[in-house]
C-alpha cells in the first residue's frame, strides 16, 4: 500500500487522479466509502475522475457508459471492458492504495501507442 493523498483533499462526492501509469482514480463517496479505480476509461482516453459520480458508480464524461467502483464492471455500450481495481486503506486520516496486479484494460488508442514505444 502506498500512501497517496490526505482523505481531506478529496471531499464527498468527489474524485482524486493519482498520476501513476496508468493513472488511478480515487473516488471518495457520498457515503463516506473510498475507492480506487483505473482512471482512464476503457472505450476511448477518458479520465473517469472527470465523470460523474452517483453512488458507487461513475460515469464517463465522453459517452456515459458507467463503472461500478467496487467492481470495476461496465454497464453498458460503448465500454465493452472493466476497469481495474485497487485496494484502498485509509490510515491515519491518508488514503493508501495498493495497485492491481493484473494487466489494465487501456482504450484502443492507448494500447496501440503503448506498443508502438
Amino acid at each position: 500500500m502506498q500512501p497517496v493523498c490526505p482523505l481531506s483533499a478529496i471531499p464527498r462526492g468527489e474524485a482524486f487522479r493519482w498520476d501513476v501509469e496508468p493513472p488511478v482514480a480515487i473516488f471518495h463517496t457520498e457515503d463516506g466509502e473510498v475507492f480506487a479505480i483505473d482512471d482512464t476509461c476503457t472505450h476511448q482516453d477518458a479520465s473517469l475522475a472527470d465523470g460523474w459520480l452517483e453512488g458507487c458508480e461513475v460515469e464517463c464524461p465522453l459517452h456515459a457508459s458507467r463503472f461500478d467502483l467496487r467492481t470495476g464492471k461496465v454497464d453498458a455500450p460503448p465500454a465493452k471492458k472493466p476497469v481495474r481495481t485497487h485496494g484502498v486503506e485509509v490510515i491515519d486520516g491518508v488514503v493508501h492504495v495498493g495497485l492491481s496486479d493484473e494487466e489494465p484494460n487501456l482504450p484502443p488508442s492507448m494500447a496501440t501507442n503503448n506498443e508502438a514505444k
